[in-house]
């Protein structure tokens, strides 16, 4: 990380495991999609998009049938911004037609190879980096990272919905989902998957579903979602356009 980025950084307050886990309701497993990984995946309001390392995947999330797929280098995270399609390729975040799959620009990838989750919310790319245990804010035009987010997980994917922040984890052969505080890294909930169903991507519905990518099983997982912790009060992030919220 560069120095710069180092200013911006926001330490985890305190440690996941003082906040008790809940079990995960798994409510519909969708896949596999062509005996392939899944890894980051994405929902722009009437479809599902899984990347699953040559191919990104897209399916209707009420009758599980595959809808499109584009061909396109997608082996890490997946983000919709209500009108392109964002995806971790390597070292590079490319930005794409979701009609075409025509890559329409790149940035680099912040720090570099090795991101796993990707979403989109405030006008920024939020970028999971697995290994070194932490969420990136990412200025979309540059690739510069304006804000970093400490965790004491191996971080997958990643989601913004009812202004909370979400990430999957992946260690020990176990994955929880966890909300933290987006202003200084806390674990504020933990969801259990269970034992197996492993979470290597993660997109929220924007309503009361998480799709989890579902790594070497090739499958995505619909969990259901706590209700928000303000209530009906609580501010949503910006998500994507109109069509990005749209109920199944």
């Amino acid at each position: 990380m560069s120095s710069g980025a180092r200013k911006h950084a926001v330490p985890a307050e305190a440690p996941g495991a003082e906040v008790p886990s809940a079990a995960a309701e798994v409510v519909r497993e969708y896949g596999p999609f062509d005996g392939a990984p899944v890894a980051g995946v994405s929902f722009d309001g009437e479809r599902v998009w899984a990347a699953t390392g040559a191919r990104l995947i897209a399916f209707d999330p009420a009758s599980g049938e595959t809808v499109r797929a584009l061909e396109v280098a997608c082996d890490a995270g997946t983000a919709f911004d209500g009108r392109h399609l964002h995806q971790l390729a390597g070292d590079r975040i490319l930005r794409l037609d979701p009609g075409t799959g025509a890559v329409l620009g790149s940035i680099p990838a912040p720090e570099g190879a090795g991101g796993s989750g990707l979403c989109w919310a405030e006008g920024s790319l939020w970028v999971g980096r697995y290994g070194e245990r932490r969420i990136l804010r990412v200025d979309p035009a540059t690739g510069a990272v304006l804000r970093t987010i400490e965790s004491d997980r191996f971080v997958t994917g990643v989601t913004w919905v009812d202004g909370e922040l979400w990430h999957g984890t992946m260690e020990g052969g176990e994955s929880e989902l966890r909300r933290v505080d987006p202003a200084g890294g806390a674990v504020r909930a933990r969801l259990a998957m269970p034992r197996g169903a492993l979470v290597s991507g993660l997109e929220s519905d924007g309503a009361g579903l998480f799709f989890c990518g579902g790594a070497a099983s090739g499958k995505v997982r619909a969990v259901r979602r706590p209700a928000p912790a303000g209530g009906r009060g609580a501010s949503r992030a910006r998500r994507p356009g109109p069509r990005s919220l749209r109920r199944r």
